[in-house]
């Protein structure tokens, strides 16, 4: 496995750079910026549909540098500054665990200060060169994909502090045990919370920008799906502990000319440092050859061909909200299915025993079809009239 890029990049070229930096993180920046790639197509397909259009906003131009602009902009200097040289000062602390240096107080606060003074004069000379003598409000106009920076910049935000919760919270027993390790790590994110609680929050954001949600919903649908497909990677990659259940049997005749680990893996190096037979008894499995069901490939596999079902269709169904609700379907089917061979703690809910993702699947899956049946009877309702009849 390779829990940091120096590792994927010594195994396949043969290099030995010191590239600390996470596989998994990696991959979780890769898989955000997927997402936004995609949305922002779809986003601008939709505007030229007519199904979402640009908004007029005002802005004032021509005003010197706040003081509170200057600050903001002088504590951004003064933390690239304090850490990125604290990062080559500390090199050896910042190889032994990345993620625990960014977050501690560790770092070189001359060029903290020198960041500071540097990013607050580049505002200020930025602000100082469009200086008007006398301020104006103007309009501006600003088109649906405009936004998906800031948009993406919530997701990640909201993205992750929700995939943080619902681990834990499925997880309560380990972080009671390292509250803050727990907190700042890369490893042990729950998709479904960073979905929901990211997800609610872009929609939130498009609503109060004028954007109709529901068509906002359906351009990020297919996105999402392979930013989960390439998020899967990076746990396939560094064996963050999403892989699943024992799997002692023999690989089929009809996987003979694949690699042994697409059938089972026993997730060498993982970033968790754990030993798949020592966990497996520990947590009272029985394994005979210590290999897991690699579920993270599967995963990557079925977010893929989700993906290109959703891309494939998305001009062939003018129905708004039925992509975003067949994607609600879909990755509720795949993530039940691929639950069955996973390792998760189940809940105890009276005679029904499951897991967190078993249970938020079910509710995606019939969430997905209640949309699909209300949207369809119900699309004129979110058709604007001045909307293209071109798809």
């Amino acid at each position: 496995m390779y829990p940091t890029l120096a590792d994927l990049i010594k195994d396949l070229f043969g290099i030995n750079l010191p590239l600390p930096f996470p596989t998994f993180g990696f991959f979780v920046a890769l898989a955000f910026l997927t997402a936004a790639y995609f949305f922002t197509k779809e986003l601008k397909r939709k505007e030229q549909l007519g199904w979402l259009s640009s908004v007029w906003i005002k802005e004032k131009i021509g005003e010197k540098a706040s003081v509170l602009e200057i600050l903001s902009n002088a504590l951004i200097g003064f933390i690239i500054g304090f850490k990125l040289v604290g990062v080559f000062t500390n090199y050896d602390l910042f190889a032994e665990n990345p993620q625990t240096f960014i977050f501690s107080g560790e770092g070189n606060f001359l060029a903290g200060l020198v960041g500071a003074i540097l990013f607050g004069w580049l505002k200020f000379r930025e602000k100082e060169k469009q200086k008007l003598e006398v301020p104006k409000m103007v309009d501006r106009e600003v088109h649906p994909h405009e936004w998906v920076g800031n948009m993406t910049l919530i997701a990640a935000v909201g993205g992750i502090l929700g995939a943080k919760v619902f681990h834990n919270l499925e997880n309560l027993s380990d972080f009671m045990a390292d509250p803050i390790g727990a907190l700042v790590s890369f490893s042990g994110l729950s998709i479904y919370g960073g979905l929901i609680v990211g997800g609610a929050s872009v929609l939130y954001y498009a609503a109060k920008k004028g954007l109709k949600w529901v068509h906002v919903a359906d351009a990020c649908a297919p996105g999402l799906m392979a930013a989960y497909g390439v998020g899967r990677i990076g746990c396939q990659l560094a064996g963050d502990g999403d892989w699943g259940q024992p799997n002692d049997a023999p690989k089929p005749e009809w996987m003979s000319f694949l690699p042994d680990w697409m059938w089972a893996f026993d997730y060498p190096n993982n970033v968790l440092g754990i030993n798949l037979q020592e966990d497996f008894q520990r947590m009272g499995y029985e394994s005979i050859t210590g290999n897991a069901w690699p579920t993270p490939f599967y995963e990557t596999l079925m977010a893929g061909v989700i993906f290109l079902i959703l891309w494939s269709l998305r001009k062939k169904i003018a129905i708004p909200g039925f992509i975003f609700s067949l994607y609600l379907s879909l990755n509720g089917i795949e993530r039940f299915l691929i639950e069955k061979i996973r390792i998760n703690p189940d809940y105890n809910l009276g005679f029904i025993q499951a897991t967190q993702a078993e249970i938020i699947a079910v509710l995606m899956f019939l969430f997905g079809i209640a949309g699909m049946i209300y949207f369809s009877k119900n699309k004129e309702k979110y058709i604007p009239e001045t909307a293209n009849s071109a798809s």
